[in-house]
């Protein structure tokens, strides 16, 4: 089983369309999206599961921290999943439990894989990161929905410090959504070999770089602790031998 971490916005669907096009099983799941042209490529089932389990801590996908009372936030607990939410995962697994490798891809399980490590011990990741001011600029423009830059900014931040502590208990091929286009499929391709999933022929790529649609204001400064975070993630990003 493979999760697909990282925040909205950060390549995350990029990065899972290319993994799906090598062979990884992703089960019922978006290929349409409003702010997405080729789909989000989420598994509806587990995003439910996870917005659940997100309702029942008083969290929320842009407030992506436990909130059901004070100790909560002031002791920064981790999300509870209650015996409803495990018995759910429980019947997803199942339902791809015949497949070779099958993963999904949510951006609020970042604050939840505790969960799904008591039931998949040995499940693995594959990361993603972008610039701080890309990721918030575009949710700034979604126009349906659009979060401030400074909101934003916090947002990265907390999905963010989740990915780097992930990653420091276990250590993940990190890729970074802001490499060129040619870099991005070299260690693609070198990924796709570790997972022994398929090579993806040229003329069919899922990553081009018309995906990228946010180009960052040369004056925009980021915050210290945002661009601390944020250079320490390029200092961890894959480098395959």
């Amino acid at each position: 089983m493979l999760a697909v971490l990282g925040m909205h916005r950060s390549g995350t669907s990029c990065l899972t369309g290319s993994l799906q096009q090598g062979g990884l099983f992703l089960g019922k799941h978006h290929t349409w999206n409003e702010y997405n042209r080729k789909g989000n490529r989420e598994n509806q089932d587990v995003v439910n599961l996870h917005e659940n389990i997100f309702k029942a801590n008083g969290a929320s996908w842009d407030k992506p921290r436990r909130n059901s009372s004070f100790v909560d936030r002031f002791m920064q607990r981790s999300m509870k999943w209650q015996v409803r939410h495990f018995d759910r995962a429980k019947e997803i697994l199942a339902e791809y439990a015949h497949e070779a490798l099958w993963g999904f891809k949510d951006p609020r399980a970042l604050f939840l894989l505790h969960g799904w490590k008591k039931l998949v011990a040995d499940i693995e990741y594959v990361g993603i990161f972008r610039h701080p001011m890309a990721v918030a600029q575009s949710l700034n423009s979604r126009p349906a929905l659009p979060i401030s830059i400074e909101q934003g900014l916090n947002m990265w931040y907390a999905y963010n410090s989740e990915l780097l502590k992930q990653y420091e208990q276990q250590a993940f091929p990190l890729f970074c959504f802001d490499w060129p286009e040619d870099e991005f499929h070299s260690k693609l391709n070198t990924l796709h070999e570790d997972l022994q999933l398929a090579p993806v022929p040229e003329g069919e790529r899922f990553y081009t770089a018309d995906l990228h649609n946010q180009k960052i204001a040369e004056q925009a400064q980021l915050p210290q602790h945002v661009d601390a975070l944020y250079q320490r993630l390029l200092q961890l990003q894959y480098s395959p031998a």
